[in-house]
């Protein structure tokens, strides 16, 4: 039988009465994190407390009169050191490195004195340690570039609580994914050193902390900043005790019509043990006590996952939807968050029980997926398998209300079994990632001016509301398309939609990564098939997040007779490819799409993302070959204007990196500029590091991860690494290269980071049409410019330029290619 408090215990130590949990019954990984914190046999929770709660040394002005002078001035020189160090340290962590900036440049200082005596180039001499920055920490520093658009005062305060829900949503899937996987693999004794020289256990010491104060500061920045500005505008999101008693009286009715039959709290006693909580759910610890037998007890209350986070409700008690919240008659809009509501009727889940206190917490899980696919008979059956693990995964992260008492905390730390650092203190409301319902108010004047995508140049030279004939489009020319400032609706989704009713087509071939639920590409494909066409789908079902979604796409594409493969084991299909085989006069001929984004018409509105719609018979060819990989047998296919993973996209861009070093060494013209969600893979990286070591200017706009070392004298000085973050998400990858005037440019689904090169299949297009080619290259130049609103990635770390030295908003790429695209179709218009 598990432990019990006594009655004696419980008054002394104002803990609620439960049960301990027996020896055995811990997850082997919370065990194996628990080991993993080091303490003396027999440290009891307690000592763990102190050990958590101690700040640590600090200053003050109170001075021991019986100190001598000389340990006075000691005792202030290793306060200093003290202050000193934790700054380096701090910068360090911001860097991502275990080397500092001094020491790196000091070693590239080196290497170049090296070269000098050896009679060797510098960009032929070995390169130095330290060169890599963390891609766990730098990705905690693209989360925290979020986090300073939340704090931006020039944008529509809705836009701001936007970026507020993004940072927590974003961090939410660290956790879950890429922390997990570091903590799972540390307590398996397997875990190694990054390319950035941190050990295992460094890394995670350095997100905590690190995850540490960015959380607080976004606590804080909703709390202090964006709240109060909300209110300012009319849109009030108040406690339960401000809310004005008309207020009360319609949540009163919510609660009891749309609340409280659905919830369900959890005793936890002998006879009830301490409940799963699931990954990231919101949950009230509950303190009561038994009025006629003085015992204090805990209980536990799932805050229900499909009501909206932030309730607005009318005078029935009927929660508005979000876009159909309205003002009262003072111009207000109240919400108030939903675990208050249900906090403040506890005495109804609770009937005779005196509640005496009650908390918000949060727990995130270890998420991601192990699907051993080799020993798998039937893929989808084994992934769902494996979706119903998820759910049961160890926890990694506890937030919890700051003002939740120490016992309750407990509590929570020993049955959850986190470590004591794995628990982050938050002001309330938790979960900020439910500011995406106020976002959705329909306040178009708080928000981004509403933007509408035009139909590419491309395909209808004048806007008309009859769907342009696309297939004879594309016969005349090469169609470059630039999501979402051209309409993905009108291009890609038109593209498929005429393939599938045009009965001259044969066959269509896609890969699909992710797509949206009632998605008009599934359906054209049904449509497709149903009519007797050839159809094959390349379905990625283990797209993280995205895998029961898939999984019933898949499933609901077979019982249309669409062919559904999944791929090559092993490798993720990334790529994002159609092809479109068409019966025409002079025999057949291949359409093709190669994009850059997936096919996604809700992603495509607010994704920035590049297409290629062509009929070039070697792009037709291309494609042919890779859908035969994907669907069959064909190890052995070459590609004419295609760079395919795993086996050509690394290998391809190294060469035209090593062709401009070549180049500038004959006193040819050569640059390369690149722009890709992350750049981590380190044998790119090294390539680079040598074309700026032999004088070959760099330029790389990248939106997240970066473990590149800019700005270092003799290693990166020839290197500038910019950061786009917008109303748009960033991400098309383009690779452009000078080759003495022919320029090569490419564009694809790749990002530079080893997943992508080793672990997918992936495909990059060389773009052939010279005035797409100056557009692209344009396009980086534009972005990569001390002119235009970024990040810069400096020696020390990311800096944000959005302003001119005379305090003049720098330009906003977005905004420039939103007017440029409008441009176009009113000069077309005018013609």
């Amino acid at each position: 039988m598990a432990d019990q408090y006594t009655e004696e215990q419980w008054q002394q130590s104002g803990e609620p009465d439960l049960p301990r949990e027996p020896e055995g019954q811990n997850q082997p990984e919370a065990e194996a994190q628990r080991d993993g914190q080091n303490q003396p046999d027999g440290q009891n929770q307690a000592e763990g407390d102190a050990a958590h709660s101690d700040p640590g040394p600090q200053l003050t002005d109170e001075r021991d009169p019986d100190l001598e002078e000389d340990d006075i001035t000691e005792t202030v020189v290793d306060q200093d050191e003290q202050l000193a160090e934790r700054a380096r340290r701090q910068a360090r962590l911001r860097l991502g490195s275990a080397i500092s900036t001094t020491s790196l440049v000091d070693m590239a200082r080196q290497a170049r004195e090296e070269a000098k005596l050896s009679s060797r180039s510098l960009d032929e001499s070995p390169l130095p340690e330290g060169r890599f920055a963390d891609r766990e920490l730098s990705w905690l520093a693209f989360n925290e570039r979020v986090l300073e658009q939340a704090e931006d005062q020039d944008l529509p305060i809705l836009e701001r609580a936007w970026f507020l829900a993004i940072f927590a949503s974003n961090l939410d899937e660290f956790f879950m994914v890429r922390v997990a996987g570091l903590k799972r693999r540390i307590a398996m004794g397997v875990a190694v050193p990054s390319a950035s020289g941190l050990s295992p256990r460094q890394m995670l010491d350095g997100i905590i902390e690190r995850a540490q104060d960015l959380m607080a500061r976004h606590a804080n920045v909703f709390l202090k900043d964006v709240q109060p500005k909300l209110a300012d505008v009319g849109i009030d999101i108040l406690h339960w005790e401000d809310l004005p008693d008309g207020e009360t009286g319609r949540l009163r009715k919510f609660f009891k019509k749309q609340i409280f039959p659905v919830l369900t709290p959890l005793a936890v006693d002998p006879a009830h043990p301490f409940p799963y909580i699931s990954g990231l759910s919101l949950n009230l610890a509950v303190v009561l006590r038994n009025p006629k037998t003085g015992k204090n007890l805990f209980a536990r209350i799932k805050i229900p996952e499909l009501l909206p986070r932030f309730i607005a409700v009318d005078a029935e008690g009927r929660p508005y939807k979000p876009e159909d919240v309205p003002v009262d008659v003072e111009g207000r809009t109240k919400y108030v968050p939903l675990e208050e509501v249900i906090g403040a009727h506890l005495d109804q889940l609770f009937p005779g029980m005196e509640v005496l206190e009650y908390y918000n917490f949060r727990v995130t899980r270890n998420e991601d997926l192990e699907v051993e696919e080799d020993d798998a008979e039937n893929l989808l059956t084994a992934l769902e398998k494996e979706l119903v693990r998820r759910r049961f995964g160890p926890a990694v992260r506890l937030e919890v209300e700051k003002k939740m008492s120490s016992n309750v905390r407990k509590i929570l730390v020993r049955e959850l079994g986190v470590r004591q650092d794995d628990v982050f203190e938050l002001p309330a409301p938790l979960d900020l990632t439910g500011l995406n319902v106020v976002h959705d108010l329909d306040r178009p004047n708080l928000k981004y001016p509403r933007y509408v995508p035009v139909t590419s140049y491309g395909l209808a030279e004048v806007e008309s509301a009859k769907p342009r004939d696309v297939f004879e489009a594309i016969r005349r020319h090469d169609i470059l398309l630039h999501h979402p400032y051209e309409s993905f609706s009108t291009s890609v989704q038109q593209f498929i939609a005429q393939a599938a009713d045009d009965p001259k087509v044969l066959a269509i071939k896609q890969t699909l990564y992710r797509t949206s639920g009632d998605s008009p590409i599934i359906d054209a494909l049904i449509r497709a098939a149903r009519a007797g066409k050839q159809v094959l789908a390349v379905v990625e079902i283990k797209a993280r997040f995205d895998e029961q979604a898939n999984i019933d796409w898949a499933r609901k594409l077979e019982h249309a007779g669409v062919h559904v493969v999944y791929g090559i084991v092993g490798l993720k299909t990334h790529c994002k490819l159609c092809l479109v085989v068409r019966q025409e006069a002079e025999g057949l001929r291949r359409y093709c799409h190669v994009g850059t984004g997936n096919y996604n018409p809700k992603t495509a509105r607010g994704y920035e993302d590049l297409g290629l719609l062509t009929c070039d018979r070697d792009v037709g060819q291309d494609l042919t070959r890779l859908f035969n990989q994907l669907s069959g047998y064909a190890p052995q296919a070459k590609f004419h204007r295609l760079l395919v993973a795993p086996t050509g996209i690394r290998a391809g861009l190294v060469d035209r990196i090593e062709r401009e070093i070549v180049n500038k060494k004959a006193g040819k013209d050569a640059w390369v500029k690149l722009k890709s969600n992350a750049l981590v893979d380190e044998k790119t990286i090294d390539a680079l590091y040598r074309a700026s070591q032999a004088g070959v200017p760099v330029d790389i706009q990248v939106r997240g991860i970066c473990g590149l070392r800019p700005g270092i004298p003799g290693l990166s000085d020839k290197i500038r690494v910019r950061s786009i973050l917008g109303r748009f998400l960033e991400h098309s990858r383009i690779y452009a290269f000078c080759n003495d005037g022919d320029t090569d440019v490419f564009i694809g689904s790749a990002d530079l980071m080893h997943r992508n090169l080793d672990r997918r299949i992936e495909a990059l297009i060389r773009i052939t049409d010279s005035k797409m080619i100056e557009t692209l290259v344009d396009m980086l130049d534009v972005a990569c410019a001390d002119t235009t609103s970024s990040w810069h990635l400096e020696p020390d770390g990311w800096v944000r330029h959005h302003l001119s030295p005379k305090g003049r908003p720098l330009q906003d790429i977005q905004e420039l290619l939103m007017r440029q695209a409008r441009s176009r179709v009113a000069s077309g218009r005018l013609s």
